[in-house]
């Protein structure tokens, strides 16, 4: 099963957290609680693009997702904060009013960016830390330009579900080839409005949070993660091998693991392989 839980992000933002396991049926024992695990999707994402990987860690973990500001079923406020700060301040809050930390932080693209900077700000809530196809360098003013343009391209509202999944998995000009699972990522963040299928976000929010990566670099804070922290890539996303590379050399107890025949979306792409390349380091630092 899963269930929700409100938490209350940095200015009062209302989030929602999914836990996906069935509640203990019995109180445990004091110190035998399982190790908390949260997991932080990329932007654009929801909490329930962690299903499959939440449903494994639960049968040993407490598994947490949470749809970050302006996502998922998560507050959309226009007056709220889309900083790196207040991206950050949310994840302490989850951690803190969830009562999971320290915590194995999970995160995928801004997700992992979000990650990186609590576990250098909260070293006290961040156990361990895993890296999904996330860059440390700048982006550059270009390529907000281009995500600009892609949003004025997309073809809303879509008139059904189908159409969703088709233009994100074929017909949109940055699929190089068929990609079923993309255009699947994409329906989930869509729904269902009075003149057809909208995304669940708004795009202009979207590009403010990622203005904070685009224009700067996170190098430092990268430095300042003392826990175990694992680089995953896949092999076509968009984190090349040397820049991955590097951060598992700039961070003081990295590794690194890559997925073949995985893009950007890795977790999403490539459950199986996905698992396999994460749960070697999860049994190493939950159970060494």
């Amino acid at each position: 099963m899963v269930r929700r839980i409100d938490v209350t992000g940095a200015g009062g933002v209302r989030l929602a957290a999914w836990e996906f396991a069935d509640p203990p049926k019995n109180e445990q024992p004091k110190g035998s609680e399982a190790p908390g695990v949260l997991l932080l999707h990329g932007l654009m994402g929801r909490a329930s693009h962690w299903a499959s990987t939440a449903r494994w860690l639960s049968e040993r973990h407490r598994a947490v997702a949470l749809d970050q500001r302006g996502h998922g079923q998560s507050d959309k406020a226009p007056e709220a904060e889309y900083t790196r700060e207040a991206y950050v301040e949310d994840a302490e809050a989850a951690l803190d009013q969830l009562g999971l930390g320290p915590a194995v932080v999970v995160g995928h693209a801004m997700g992992a960016l979000t990650g990186w900077q609590l576990a250098a700000k909260r070293p006290d809530l961040v156990r361990a830390l895993i890296i999904c196809d996330m860059r440390a360098s700048a982006l550059g003013a270009a390529s907000q330009r281009e995500w600009e343009d892609w949003f004025r391209a997309w073809p809303v509202p879509f008139a059904t579900l189908a159409d969703v999944r088709k233009w994100f998995g074929e017909d949109d000009p940055w699929v190089e080839r068929p990609n079923p699972s993309r255009g699947a990522f994409y329906a989930e963040v869509m729904h269902e409005s009075p003149d057809g299928w909208r995304p669940v976000f708004e795009p202009e929010q979207m590009l403010k949070s990622r203005q904070t990566w685009v224009y700067d670099a996170h190098w430092e804070e990268l430095a300042q993660v003392r826990c175990p922290a694992l680089v995953v890539r896949g092999l076509d996303g968009e984190l090349g091998r040397a820049e991955s590379q590097e951060m598992v050399r700039v961070l003081p107890h990295g590794r690194y693991a890559e997925v073949a025949d995985a893009g950007h979306l890795v977790h999403y792409d490539q459950p199986e392989a996905w698992r396999a390349a994460i749960e070697p380091f999860l049994d190493g630092v939950l159970t060494g």
